[in-house]
């Protein structure tokens, strides 16, 4: 066990504890489980892959934080979260915007995700083609999740206005879309000096694994 690991296992039962809580009784419960399940799914990802890929800590601590903001929005719904209504009074919006806060996290975080993949993988090289690749995946993924909103719609007729959160915007969709590009670039900006300081660190200790 390396030095950070008790650290990121302290990390993971929060986002655990967390998931517990918010499905005790939440607003609407097939919501929470259509806004808890890429949790789930990317718990069960990380933890099958993390002997041959353990993430850097800023990916760690980005997808717990994550995975908090997507539980909250699974427990309240996204128009019913305590935080966004403070969120609204401070910034005197006409609505709940954790929703958009929820959209710039998947920009975000997805962001450093990809760079790590990619450049761990040795698939691109820093550059400016790597950081336009670095923002086309997080905006993809964000297409695809509106597909699945889309599809929710259709499938549960008026059930799905508590999953979509559109809170009556007609361009809810194309709002979302920018949020997560703002989100993506942010990313991209303020961490990726110090994800490369990680990822050459991890990329030392990595040999030492195999032993």
């Amino acid at each position: 066990m390396t030095t950070r690991e008790p650290a990121l296992l302290i990390l993971a039962g929060a986002v655990l504890g967390a998931l517990a809580v918010s499905a005790i009784s939440p607003y609407d419960r097939v919501t929470w489980w259509m806004e808890v399940m890429p949790v789930i799914i990317a718990g069960a990802v990380i933890a099958a892959t993390w002997k041959r890929f353990p993430l850097t800590t800023l990916l760690c601590v980005l997808v717990a934080l994550h995975s908090i903001v997507l539980i909250a929005g699974g427990a309240y719904t996204y128009a019913h979260v305590p935080l966004g209504f403070w969120m609204q009074d401070l910034l005197g919006t006409a609505r709940n915007p954790y929703d958009k806060l929820g959209h710039f996290m998947q920009g975000f975080v997805p962001a450093i995700l990809t760079r790590e993949i990619l450049l761990r993988g040795g698939y691109v090289r820093p550059g400016k083609m790597a950081v336009f690749l670095f923002i086309c995946v997080p905006l993809a993924f964000s297409a695809v999740y509106e597909l699945i909103e889309w599809w929710a719609a259709l499938a549960m007729g008026q059930g799905a206005d508590e999953f979509l959160g559109t809170q009556g915007d007609v361009w809810d969709t194309q709002s979302d879309m920018f949020m997560a590009l703002i989100g993506a670039c942010c990313a991209l900006a303020l961490l990726s000096r110090l994800h490369d300081r990680q990822i050459a660190q991890l990329s030392r200790y990595a040999p030492q694994r195999q032993h």
